[in-house]
Formats: structure tokens, C-alpha cells, sequence
């Protein structure tokens, strides 16, 4: 079976070899409607194809959501058990448990709390990074359709393939 691409190429060359011919347009009509049946038959098979792809690729953002999803749910379970661990443990002054494929030990560490921010001095204060200026197409747009001239930018006319 050929390819969408070679089908169209060989519709391109019949239809330059028929102008080059000196024949009748319904001819040179006739015959490149036999050609185009090919072509369109094969172009509605790409375009199925891209639409199972397209669903494909939505099922699989979906099936990563849910997923994200599923895993917070899961660390925030196992945050919430492993503090009801600690309560228990704390309470009856347990400070060492082992067992078959688990120890439990406290380790002290330290934190710093921040209970006033307002009142930190500046240089201990992280200041974010700005982001970089980005180009307002909605302006842009605004300003050229409404007649102003927008240096370095300009409206063209596309033509978007809508499989429907």
C-alpha cells in the first residue's frame, strides 16, 4: 500500500504531465478525480490515525493526573501515620522499637522557625529571580488589528488543519 506521501506526489506529477498535454479540461479532470480518490481515502486513514493519537495522548495526561493525584494522596497517608507513629511512641516514652524488616529510632535534628518574617533583616531574605520579559501576543494583536504599527511583530494568515 503506498504512502500519503506518495500518492500526493503522484498526483502532483500527473497533474503537471496533463497541463503539459494538449488535452480537453474534462480529460485532464476525469482523470485527476480518479487520482484524488487515493489520496482522499488515505488521507481520511491519517486523519483516524491522528485522532486515536490524539485520544491516546489525552488518556495518558489523564491516567499522569490521576496518578500525581494517587501519590499525594499516599504521602499525605503515610505523613498522617507516621505522626500518629511518633504520637504513640512519645507518649509511652518508647524511644527504640526493632523488629523483623523495621527499626524505629528517634533522631534529633534542628530546625529554624520563622515566627516573625516581618521582622527578619534583609540579608536574610531570598529575593526571586524576575522572570524574563515575555511578548503580550494578546496586545499585540489588540494594537496591529486596531491599526498601530508593532515593531519586530506582524498578524499572518495560517491555515490550520481541523479534523472534525
Amino acid at each position: 500500500m503506498s504512502t500519503l506521501f506518495a500518492i500526493a506526489t503522484d498526483y502532483r506529477e500527473a497533474a503537471a504531465k496533463l497541463a503539459d498535454l494538449d488535452l480537453p479540461p474534462e480529460v485532464i479532470a476525469d482523470t485527476l478525480e480518479s487520482l484524488s480518490g487515493d489520496l482522499e481515502h488515505k488521507a481520511q486513514n491519517v486523519a483516524h490515525l491522528v485522532r486515536a493519537i490524539e485520544a491516546d495522548a489525552a488518556a495518558a495526561k489523564q491516567w499522569a493526573k490521576d496518578a500525581t493525584e494517587r501519590a499525594k494522596a499516599m504521602e499525605a497517608r503515610a505523613e498522617r501515620l507516621r505522626e500518629y507513629l511518633a504520637g504513640a511512641l512519645a507518649s509511652c516514652g518508647i524511644e527504640k522499637v526493632e523488629g523483623p524488616g523495621v527499626r524505629l529510632s528517634w533522631l534529633k535534628s534542628s530546625a529554624v522557625v520563622i515566627h516573625e518574617p516581618g521582622l527578619l533583616p534583609a540579608e536574610f531574605m531570598r529575593q526571586p529571580e524576575t522572570p524574563p520579559p515575555a511578548p503580550d501576543k494578546t496586545a499585540i494583536s489588540a494594537a496591529i488589528k486596531a491599526g498601530r504599527e508593532v515593531p519586530g511583530a506582524h498578524i499572518e494568515q495560517r491555515r490550520n488543519l481541523q479534523i472534525a
